[in-house]
């Protein structure tokens, strides 16, 4: 069996967050959803977790970050193409993420990121990996 990857994130209203990300085009598996939280699928081996503030302090005696003051990680995904990078971005500010950060095209890579509505960055990256620049020390 493949290793899988569930984030986990905090989220103020989880049917706020739910309707968000369904508006990117995600899906959630109703197995692992009630009140208190949402499994989100990305991809069959990659599933963010969206657990309402109150559950995911359950899971820790640390104080949980508050995403629109601090970074507490950047949740990078990588996308089929520049136009699907944009794509993405562009639905997440038109869902209500800000866009912290204008597009950067580096030629072999392009990135570009939003905020969501609870504040966690997200990056959509494209590379062309046939035009990655040799490292050079």
């Amino acid at each position: 069996m493949a290793t899988q990857i569930f984030v986990n994130l905090s989220v103020k209203d989880l049917d706020k967050s739910v309707a968000f990300f369904t508006k990117l085009g995600y899906t959630f598996n109703p197995k692992f959803t009630d009140e208190k939280a949402t499994c989100m699928i990305i991809s069959d081996t990659i599933y963010v977790m969206l657990l309402t503030e109150t559950f995911f302090q359950t899971f820790t005696k640390k104080e949980i970050v508050d995403a629109h003051k601090a970074v507490e990680c950047s949740i990078a995904l990588s996308a089929d193409s520049k136009d699907a990078v944009n794509e993405m971005v562009n639905k997440a500010e038109a869902a209500g993420a800000t866009i912290p950060n204008p597009a950067t095209d580096y030629g072999f890579m392009y990135q570009h990121s939003f905020d969501d509505l609870d504040g966690h960055h997200w990056e959509f990256i494209w590379m062309d990996p046939n035009s990655i620049p040799e490292h050079q020390a």
